[in-house]
């Protein structure tokens, strides 16, 4: 038991857990964020142009109550777009970023070009140790 208690204390304590973590908590408060954007302005916006109320209901036969409530489908997929949007703009940016650095280590890596002052002792160098 020792050992199990060991092992999961080392994999919760991992910085790839707790960035893991880090990311879950904040997309919650961001999807918190888009939803109350969504409800807030969008949907009101889409209501004016549309005429219609955006949190409409259509009644299904049977018990009271039941309907498919086609505006919180509707406000669901618009949350899920424009969440999806700006995680695209982010990792695309992400991946810009890591691309610029590992072109910078590239080049950094590379063995510069000599100048003519040592391509010129080089061939005197070679010169006097063939003499």
């Amino acid at each position: 038991m020792k050992k199990f208690l060991e092992e999961f204390k080392e994999f919760a304590l991992k910085g790839n857990v707790m960035d893991m973590a880090i990311g879950v908590i904040i997309g919650g408060a961001f999807t918190a964020i888009v939803t109350a954007f969504t409800d807030d302005f969008i949907t009101p916006v889409i209501s004016i142009f549309g005429g219609t109320e955006f949190g409409g209901k259509i009644p299904l036969p049977g018990p009271e109550g039941n309907a498919i409530l086609w505006g919180d489908f509707v406000s669901a997929v618009v949350n899920f777009l424009i969440v999806a949007l700006i995680l695209f703009l982010m990792l695309k940016g992400m991946n810009k970023l890591v691309n610029l650095r590992k072109k910078e280590e590239e080049e950094e890596e590379k063995d510069p070009e000599p100048t003519k002052e040592e391509v010129l002792l080089t061939e005197i160098r070679d010169i006097l140790k063939n003499k």
